[in-house]
């Protein structure tokens, strides 16, 4: 980890009360980066981009941090103001893309909401609307790491809503699978954290357990897996920064990134408790907050068979003259 992203993480660590909230929403915690200003890092008042919010979505996947920082920002956040929705004051706003029937399923965070930004097929478009909470009908929901996704139902023919293109829909995708690989980087550098501090103070037979070379292995391949997919997701907010999302270059680095980070995740989660042994299995230890929520966030915002499609279906039209130039990024974007 770099310095910047130890000190936030410690700082996460300090504010948020783990054995009070370990999956729900933190009030205190969201009251806490409230005041100092991170919640809406990248609106117009704050300044900040997606550098900055690599930093912060990164130290809060590797303190497990119960808020909805992307939803609130990168995802309702950025619509809610590519729209020029009212209502930017909100304390709390997730997205919701709906169906034809207004129902979105395994929206985050949706019930500790003060508003949703909801979006739905007009035609052969798109319209969006800021709505209260209490006007959807929301059933709780969560995913494999108990984080609330819930299941929300919406009438559109009672909104008005802004009519907004098909590619802000692809991009409100595009962020939010960018958002969920920056967490999953911190809480792999998390999990790798856990891994070489057990390993190398827990003894057997008159040695620490780092000293067998299975277990070497098994550290190794958690390292090795880790580097990979934070390369291939700061390689893909670089792209952001410079090619912006309507970009092909940036889907390709963005698919890469949540390709490598689902892959990754499936190694990590496995050597991690094979390394751990029975205690990472117990709800007492830390381990399982952050490997469930690897196994949950690769599949949110698209699968990683959908980003593996993605990334081999790129290589193939880009041709052999075209595929270093996509791989290496020095390609036309």
């Amino acid at each position: 980890m770099s310095a910047d992203l130890d000190d936030l993480t410690r700082l996460l660590d300090r504010v948020f009360d783990k054995a009070g909230a370990r999956t729900g929403f933190d009030p205190a915690l969201w009251s806490t980066l409230s005041d100092l200003g991170v919640t809406r890092l990248t609106g117009a008042e704050a300044g900040g981009g997606w550098p900055e919010a690599a930093v912060l979505l990164a130290a809060a996947g590797a303190s497990a941090a119960p808020v909805p920082l992307a939803e609130n920002d990168l995802l309702a956040g950025w619509l809610a103001d590519s729209a020029e929705l009212p209502g930017g004051d909100t304390p709390i706003r997730t997205a919701a893309v709906v169906d034809g029937s207004g129902v979105a399923h395994r929206v985050p965070w949706a019930r500790h909401a003060d508003a949703l930004v909801v979006v739905w097929p007009d035609g052969d478009g798109h319209r969006v609307a800021q709505v209260p909470r209490a006007g959807v009908n929301v059933v709780p929901g969560a995913n494999l790491a108990g984080e609330p996704r819930d299941r929300v139902t919406v009438d559109p023919s009672g909104l008005a809503g802004v009519a907004i293109p098909g590619t802000v829909v692809r991009e409100l995708q595009l962020r939010g699978a960018l958002a969920r690989a920056l967490a999953m980087t911190g809480a792999a550098g998390r999990v790798l954290d856990i891994v070489v501090g057990h390993t190398t103070t827990r003894t057997q037979f008159g040695r620490p357990i780092a000293a067998f070379q299975a277990v070497q292995q098994l550290v190794a391949d958690i390292a090795a897996a880790d580097a990979l997919a934070r390369a291939a997701t700061e390689a893909a907010v670089s792209t952001v920064m410079e090619n912006g999302f309507d970009a092909a270059a940036t889907e390709f680095a963005i698919a890469a990134a949540r390709s490598c980070a689902g892959h990754a995740a499936a190694t990590i989660v496995r050597n991690a408790h094979q390394a751990m042994g029975a205690i990472g299995f117990t709800a007492e230890h830390p381990l399982h907050r952050y490997t469930n929520r690897l196994l949950a966030w690769r599949g949110e915002f698209g699968s990683v068979r959908s980003w593996d499609d993605a990334v081999t279906g790129a290589a193939a039209g880009a041709g052999g003259a075209g595929l270093w130039p996509l791989i290496s990024g020095t390609g036309a974007p």
